[in-house]
């Protein structure tokens, strides 16, 4: 998916659990690169960009993956799209969170309890980086430690401008994504716009988004749309999702809700 994938689990975890884990991951994410990379000539999304094949004749995968990229164009309101302004069918947007959700339920079915996937800056975790606190009456589940997340400057790779904790009790977010041109260059449309989000009229209101939510495919998406829709979307979702957010603005003023102040 033109990105590096990284798993992290504790040090105690033998080296069986690891090969086992590697491989799944792999696995996975290479499966799904095949079907949706617009970069692979042979792959299915390719093919359908060269109308070579219709949507109906795809994979179930790509028809239901359509779907939800469809479901949520209609509840952001367009903000977040599966398609580019020259009709091609792109569903890069939705994928990798696809792709990250999957490889976490895979590692869930190995036994693995304790982890932390990342795949190009966005971060999905489970349980905890350290052992349970064991006191006189056995473990403290909520006061495990939780994965410390950090957000990079958009203007300077080499610092972070926040951290957010992931996991480590239950119901804390377990997911961290971050959208905009820092790290891949100009990739996100203008929503309504017809063109990139930094070009003529549709220059963004944002450079870089972060969104922390309980699933990855809610926090990947919404970043991307708030990114392509601006401030109007940036309100929307705060307002109609469980989420935290960390908006770098044009010009360099960070907007941020309350989880992200602590």
């Amino acid at each position: 998916m033109g990105t590096v994938i990284s798993l992290t689990l504790p040090s105690a975890s033998g080296e069986d659990e690891l090969v086992a884990a590697t491989a799944v991951v792999e696995r996975l994410f290479a499966g799904l690169d095949e079907t949706f990379s617009l970069y692979r000539p042979e792959s299915a999304v390719s093919r359908l960009a060269r109308a070579e094949i219709k949507l109906p004749d795809t994979s179930e995968d790509m028809r239901r993956l359509y779907a939800d990229a469809v479901g949520w164009r209609l509840v952001t309101e367009g903000a977040f799209s599966p398609e580019r302004p020259d009709g091609v069918l792109d569903l890069s947007g939705i994928v990798k969170g696809h792709a990250i959700q999957e490889a976490g339920t895979s590692l869930l079915a190995l036994g693995l309890r304790d982890w932390c996937l990342n795949a190009g800056g966005d971060v999905l975790v489970s349980g905890s980086p350290a052992p349970s606190n064991v006191g006189p009456h056995g473990a403290d589940p909520g006061s495990r430690e939780p994965w410390r997340a950090g957000i990079v400057d958009p203007e300077d790779r080499r610092t972070l401008i926040a951290g957010y904790p992931l996991g480590g009790h239950a119901g804390a977010k377990l997911a961290l994504a971050t959208s905009g041109s820092a790290e891949r260059g100009d990739h996100i449309w203008a929503a309504g716009a017809g063109s990139r989000v930094r070009t003529g009229a549709a220059a963004p209101v944002f450079r870089q988004v972060s969104v922390a939510a309980v699933d990855i495919v809610t926090a990947d998406v919404l970043a991307t749309a708030i990114v392509a829709g601006g401030l109007p979307m940036l309100d929307r979702a705060t307002d109609g999702w469980d989420i935290e957010v960390l908006a770098v603005r044009a010009g360099g003023e960070l907007l941020a809700t309350p989880g992200f102040r602590r």
